[in-house]
């Protein structure tokens, strides 16, 4: 089975995408940047965008009946490499146990420092 979802109260997608796809217990979450939901606007720092995507991120999880608790795999593009220490310490606060597996990689972004996917598990699976 197959659903994709769109999660209210997520940062609008900038494409032709949906939020995240449910498919045989797992939940695998589109690419999330640092926009705000509310606003719009995204962070002027390397910080601030961090934590909104990645706080983009578990909306998204939540919304799908998941949580950062069950995810498995991250995927984490960074448009400058030199930042990855300061990436890696901010992470660790929403990641404190037992972190999934992941991937991280420089590349050009556009307009935004940072954007992370990944793949969970449902919650009640």
């Amino acid at each position: 089975m197959r659903q994709a979802l769109m999660i209210e109260g997520a940062a609008k997608p900038g494409g032709q995408y949906s939020h995240a796809v449910v498919a045989n217990g797992f939940v695998f979450v589109s690419g999330q940047g640092p926009k705000e939901p509310d606003t719009g606007q995204t962070p002027d720092s390397f910080e601030g965008q961090v934590r909104q995507t990645l706080t983009n991120l578990k909306t998204i999880l939540e919304g799908s009946g998941s949580s950062l608790d069950d995810v498995v795999k991250i995927n984490c593009y960074l448009s400058d490499v030199t930042r990855f220490q300061e990436w890696n310490t901010i992470y660790a606060e929403f990641f404190p146990v037992s972190p999934p597996a992941r991937t991280t990689v420089g590349c050009q972004l556009n307009g935004i420092l940072v954007e992370v996917d990944c793949i969970a598990v449902l919650a009640d699976e």
